[in-house]
C-alpha cells in the first residue's frame, strides 16, 4: 500500500496501527507539503498536489493507495475531487485523532474512512427514498 501524506508525519506507532486496520503492508509513504498560496488560484495547486505523488496514470488506477488529507477543509475537498478524477474511485482516508492527556500532543489512527463505500451507500440511499 501507498500512503500519500498531505499532513503531518506519519509516527512509527501510527503506521503500525494503520497495518493493523488495513491488514496490508505499507510499501511506502509519500509525504507532500500541502501549503497553498491563498492569493493564487486553487485549481493549478491542487493539480500540482496530486502530480507530486510521482504517480503513473496506470499506478492511480491500480495501487492501493490511503491517504492523509491535508487539514485545510477546501483544499482535502479540491484534492479528492482531483484524486477521484484520477484513481475513478474517492481513496480511503485516514482520521486521526489526539491522545488525551499528552504533552506534546499525540495523535492516533482513529479509523480508515472508505469513502467509496459511504458514496455507494448514499447513493442507495437517495435511491431507496426515489421510491418512497
Amino acid at each position: 500500500m501507498i500512503i500519500l501524506n498531505y499532513a503531518h508525519p506519519i509516527t512509527a506507532p501510527q503506521q503500525e496501527q494503520i497495518v493493523k486496520l488495513t491488514e496490508r503492508h505499507i510499501e511506502r509513504i509519500i509525504d507532500i507539503t500541502s501549503q497553498i498560496n491563498q492569493q493564487e488560484p486553487f485549481m493549478p495547486q491542487i493539480i500540482a498536489l496530486a502530480d507530486a505523488a510521482g504517480l503513473s496514470a496506470e499506478q492511480w488506477q491500480t495501487e492501493e493507495i490511503l491517504v492523509n488529507l491535508p487539514s485545510l477543509n477546501f483544499i482535502a475537498a479540491a484534492l479528492l475531487a482531483e484524486l477521484h478524477g484520477r484513481m475513478g474511485y474517492f481513496p480511503p482516508v485516514l482520521r486521526l485523532r489526539p491522545v488525551a492527556g499528552t504533552l506534546p500532543p499525540k495523535f492516533e489512527v482513529a479509523e480508515i474512512l472508505n469513502l467509496q463505500v459511504l458514496r455507494d451507500e448514499a447513493r442507495m440511499r437517495r435511491a431507496q427514498q426515489s421510491n418512497v
